[in-house]
């Protein structure tokens, strides 16, 4: 098949989340099994234009240029920035599969729902569309402060390109129920889970972790990565790194974006002057290597999100065999089984969290034993060549039905 993904976040240039990086192992393992793979990509600048190739993926970035920007000025008065956008990124789109479809004709083409990305094509082109729920702004946009207006209407063009999709699928149980309560989403939703590629997560390129941050090799190593927002919890992290800190000699390591100042604002002076046994360090935001790098050398792992579908963070600790706290609610209870391949949390339940920490440190043996069936599970149910399977499986099945329907 010559299949076309489409998604605005794409590393390194636009690679900031989980939709990124679930487009990158998707792109590159559908590749594999034999298909030609384009990605629809964001570039950083207006006027940008830039096409490359990497491990077999021809990768077409693009973002509208200014003149195009006095369809948008009715929005800057009331400070839409994530409305803004989204148009500009499906304008983008449909500039770029404009471009392309004069040389290239595309069997299916995927989406996610989070950016608006088909808004422009999905009602007027022939190709069979899916989208792949990741996040929709009205499940998530109240936890980065955004307006009710704002949330309104980014909905409004998330859901024109989800109306208009030829089939729709999402990474978890729970985000297919939370969409079809919540959303009101009547059109049947299936669930493919994301992949992770372990010949990759398993390369031997890893750098020397705790030497290049100076981290002590012989004390156990605690991480949460994400962006230090509230959606992943991190507001509950001062006081679990302060219960940890004040009894256990461990290293408490934080790195992902912190757009908005939490760990110099919040969290390290609340932690400062407190007579602690270990150390708290915050390393910011890491590239894909030292990321990899940190998840295989750490000890335990820690996701305490209030919402989540089916995280990468959790599978890369998950394919590195690591000891595994994570929230229970979301869709994380359909990647860890508590007491089987890691420990599940209570929610905002700070407690509940250190107490589950607090087990694995003291247990060398349940750490390795449940990361160890961590590990397991990837491999039996969520590697980048299962899932693209299921993928092409997927867009196949609705290539057949809308070619039988044409023939008859």
């Amino acid at each position: 098949m010559n299949i076309a993904l489409l998604s605005y976040e794409f590393p390194p240039d636009t690679g900031f989340g989980g939709i990124g990086t679930y487009t990158w192992y998707q792109a590159r393992a559908l590749v594999k099994l034999g298909h030609t793979v384009h990605v629809l990509a964001g570039a950083v600048n207006p006027g940008d234009r830039k096409d490359s190739e990497v491990d077999g993926v021809r990768i077409f970035r693009y973002k509208i240029a200014n003149p195009w920007q006095w369809m948008l000025r009715p929005l800057y008065p009331f400070r839409y920035w994530w409305a803004k956008g989204r148009i500009e990124n499906a304008l983008s789109m449909r500039h770029l599969f404009d471009r392309l479809a004069k040389n290239y004709r595309y069997d299916a083409m995927e989406m996610p729902d989070c950016g608006a990305e088909g808004f422009f094509l999905n009602h007027r082109i022939a190709t069979p569309t899916f989208i792949k729920f990741h996040g929709p702004v009205a499940l998530i946009g109240h936890f980065s402060h955004l307006s009710s207006a704002e949330i309104k209407l980014c909905s409004a063009l998330e859901g024109r390109a989800i109306s208009n999709a030829t089939a729709l699928n999402a990474c978890s149980t729970y985000l297919r129920q939370d969409v079809k309560e919540k959303m009101g989403v009547r059109k049947n939703i299936g669930v493919i889970p994301n992949g992770i590629d372990l010949d990759l997560f398993d390369a031997t390129d890893q750098i020397d972790f705790r030497q290049k941050f100076g981290l002590r090799k012989d004390r156990p190593m605690i991480l949460f990565a994400a962006r230090m927002e509230r959606r992943k919890g991190v507001h509950l992290c001062p006081e679990i790194a302060e219960k940890i800190l004040s009894k256990y000699d461990v290293d408490f390591v934080f790195a992902g974006a912190d757009d908005d100042g939490y760990m110099a604002k919040t969290l390290l002076p609340h932690l400062a002057g407190k007579p602690l046994k270990g150390t708290v360090h915050y390393l910011g935001k890491l590239g894909m290597r030292d990321m990899r790098s940190a998840m295989r050398q750490t000890d335990i792992f820690l996701i305490p999100s209030l919402w989540e579908n089916c995280p990468y963070s959790c599978l890369e600790a998950m394919a590195a065999g690591r000891a595994i706290v994570a929230a229970k609610q979301g869709g994380l209870p359909e990647l860890i089984e508590d007491e089987a391949n890691g420990l599940l949390a209570a929610g905002e339940n700070p407690e509940d969290y250190t107490k589950q920490l607090a087990r694995f440190i003291e247990d060398k043996n349940l750490r390795n034993k449940l990361g160890t069936a961590a590990r397991e599970t990837i491999e039996r149910k969520f590697t980048d060549i299962r899932i693209a399977e299921k993928s092409a499986e997927n867009y196949q099945q609705f290539i057949n039905k809308r070619a039988f329907l044409e023939k008859h």
